[in-house]
């Protein structure tokens, strides 16, 4: 899952600190997401979802296809 929300974020170019703000937190918690070191809260999961526009089954790696069933 940590690789895939690193990848988008580096496919629109935006930095960690950057995501930090969208997602209302700090640049280091935000790469402790992307390390895996501290469990993202299903809170920020959605909003990642939704800010990139794709599933939180594609964030969780329970799909490969990162389209939102809606």
């Amino acid at each position: 899952m940590y690789h895939r929300i690193r990848d988008l974020r580096e496919d629109k170019d935006i930095t960690q600190a950057e995501m930090g703000k969208i997602l209302s937190c700090s640049q280091r918690v935000y790469s402790n997401y992307e390390r895996g070191d501290i469990d993202i809260p299903t809170a920020v999961l959605v909003r990642l979802a939704d800010f990139h526009g794709v599933s939180v089954d594609y964030l969780l790696g329970r799909t490969d296809n990162p389209k939102t069933a809606r």
